[in-house]
């Protein structure tokens, strides 16, 4: 006689949330002002103003843009302030600092317009794998979210999840 296989993580009743169902899709590019240094060393005005006029600001289109400078060399506010809006028309996001602040800022923009009430009252595990880069600031915000609405939040996979937090 054959016994049923029956899927226990079907049967537990845990709702995944995974960052991938959310990662804003297109590609990343850093600005490093470093490239635009005198020397390696100073920024002046006439050089930046004049890279601006010439340079090809089209290839930026529909593109998440980061603005830093990886140099240690003290750059003017004004600078990335004149980047951004060379870049406003054609960028689909502009933020200061590395590729990570732009994660970062990436996943609080989604979270903060994301409809989590399917997750209210639930058993939720928040995916631990995934094939994207997710910073640890994105995994710190969603659970600060989860965590008034859900019944539980587990980090890992269905599978083999850690306990964070149950409701009371």
């Amino acid at each position: 006689m054959e016994q049923e296989i029956i899927n226990k993580v079907d049967a537990s009743g845990l709702i995944t949330f995974n960052f991938e169902d959310y990662y804003p899709k297109g590609e990343r590019v850093l600005i490093d002002l470093k490239d635009l240094l005198y020397e390696g060393l100073i920024l002046r005005e006439k050089d930046l103003r004049t890279f601006v006029k010439e340079h090809d600001w089209s290839q930026y289109k529909n593109k998440y843009i980061a603005l830093y400078c990886t140099a240690d060399a003290v750059i003017p506010t004004w600078a990335y302030m004149l980047l951004a809006i060379a870049l406003e028309p054609f960028a689909k996001r502009i933020v200061f600092g590395d590729l990570e602040a732009l994660e970062v800022k990436l996943y609080y923009e989604v979270l903060l317009v994301t409809n989590l009430e399917p997750f209210r009252d639930q058993r939720v595990v928040i995916k631990g794998c995934s094939n994207i880069k997710v910073p640890e600031a994105a995994y710190v915000e969603i659970t600060r979210l989860l965590t008034p609405i859900a019944k539980s939040i587990m980090y890992g996979e269905p599978c083999s999840t850690l306990p964070l937090f149950k409701k009371i």
